[in-house]
């Protein structure tokens, strides 16, 4: 996923190694494009689940994973319903509350639209990170709330990094779990470590990610940042792309990593 996300500041992590070891990790994948139908069977043999956009993914003007949910279930694979959110940007001088109530119900209809059943998660795409600034969590607020009234479960993608804040440092992670309780957590984080670059590990725990109570950790994108990654450049692709292991290289088999404590973690098959 394209991102941008506010310069980051180092943070100690919560110690979550006891409970990772209590978790069995499934992996999963995600991107921005679809990589075919005929990739989906090659791709299930690594991966129990695959990110699905409800909406125009970051940078791109359609949705090309539109009508897709059926084929994708056919080929083994559960869900990561992803609808993209506003950047500040967008936000900024305009009635957020309002905004995210209003992409609350596209992200709902999209779901039905696709024949996820209720009570799925949809997880709001949250491109920036550190502490939400006001409009962002009355928009983050108000979206979690309508997604709630129709009858769906609401998560939040967002970075588990610390982002200066002053005196102190927080991640989104961090600030979501406390202004929004119980809200599943997709936590991004792909410094190594805690993350082991881009690798396919059938162990590895969200936990893992430092964020004991996250749902999924992605770990391992496309491309790699350097100032996150330089402790296992190796495991990318020279182009810095993560790949998928023991297929061709292409526009169709790089992806995000992820690890999941569950093979269908927005509970859409």
């Amino acid at each position: 996923m394209r991102r941008a996300v506010r310069r980051m500041a180092g943070c100690t992590l919560l110690a979550a190694a006891s409970v990772a070891l209590a978790q069995r990790g499934y992996m999963g994948f995600d991107k921005e494009g679809y990589p075919g139908d005929d990739l989906l069977p090659a791709l299930h043999r690594t991966f129990a689940f695959a990110g699905y956009w409800l909406n125009d993914p970051p940078g791109m003007q359609e949705n090309p994973w539109a009508g897709k949910r059926a084929v994708v279930r056919a080929a083994g694979f559960g869900f990561l319903m992803l609808f993209n959110g506003r950047l500040d940007a967008q936000l900024k001088g305009q009635d957020a509350a309002a905004l995210g109530s209003a992409d609350a119900a596209e992200a709902v209809a999209a779901a039905r639209r696709e024949g996820f059943p209720g009570g799925a998660t949809i997880f709001l795409d949250q491109e920036e990170g550190g502490a939400l600034l006001p409009e962002q969590a009355a928009y983050m607020g108000a979206w979690i709330a309508g997604v709630h009234r129709a009858g769906f479960d609401a998560g939040v993608y967002c970075s588990g990094i610390a982002v200066a804040a002053g005196a102190m440092a927080i991640s989104t992670a961090q600030d979501v779990e406390a202004r929004f309780p119980g809200t599943k957590l997709w936590v991004w984080d792909d410094r190594c470590p805690p993350a082991p670059g881009c690798v396919v590990q059938e162990k590895l725990s969200p936990a893992q990610s430092g964020y004991r109570h996250a749902l999924v950790w992605q770990y391992a994108v496309t491309p790699r940042k350097p100032e996150d990654s330089a402790g296992c450049a190796a495991t990318y692709a020279p182009d810095s792309k993560c790949y998928v292991p023991g297929l061709p290289h292409s526009e169709s088999t790089y992806v995000d990593l992820d690890a999941g404590s569950s093979p269908d973690p927005s509970r859409g098959r």
